[in-house]
């Protein structure tokens, strides 16, 4: 059976960190390009960071650049996103998603074939 499963999120204070993982099974991770897509309340699913597997280029949102990593653990099967520096305006259910093509994007969520099933992160004092 083919899933992702995200974990890591929970609740955190401004300024806080925390380590999202994206774990894959029944396929593996290392010939897929992964995202990592957020959705706040009442507003559109948003792509935060991407990786492609071929080549392990990396792509961010300008809102999260210098804040978040995107990286990949393919003895574990596992894409993982730090988040650092968190802010109120990170709060949101984060997805992680695969692309068989092995490429990776942040702006079109129809070319991904699996996702997860979200986790939360909140950021609030």
């Amino acid at each position: 059976q083919v899933q992702l499963v995200e974990s890591g999120g929970g609740l955190v204070q401004p300024g806080g960190s925390l380590r999202l993982s994206c774990a894959a099974s029944g396929f593996s991770l290392d010939s897929y390009g992964i995202g990592w897509f957020r959705q706040a309340p009442g507003k559109e699913r948003e792509g935060v960071s991407s990786i492609n597997s071929m080549d392990g280029r990396t792509y961010y949102a300008d809102s999260v650049k210098g804040r978040f990593t995107i990286s990949g653990d393919n003895a574990k099967n596992t894409v993982y996103l730090q988040l650092n520096s968190l802010k109120p305006e990170d709060t949101a259910v984060y997805y992680c998603a695969a692309d068989g093509s092995g490429l990776s994007n942040i702006v079109d969520i129809s070319t991904y074939d699996y996702w997860g099933q979200g986790t939360q992160v909140t950021v609030s004092s």
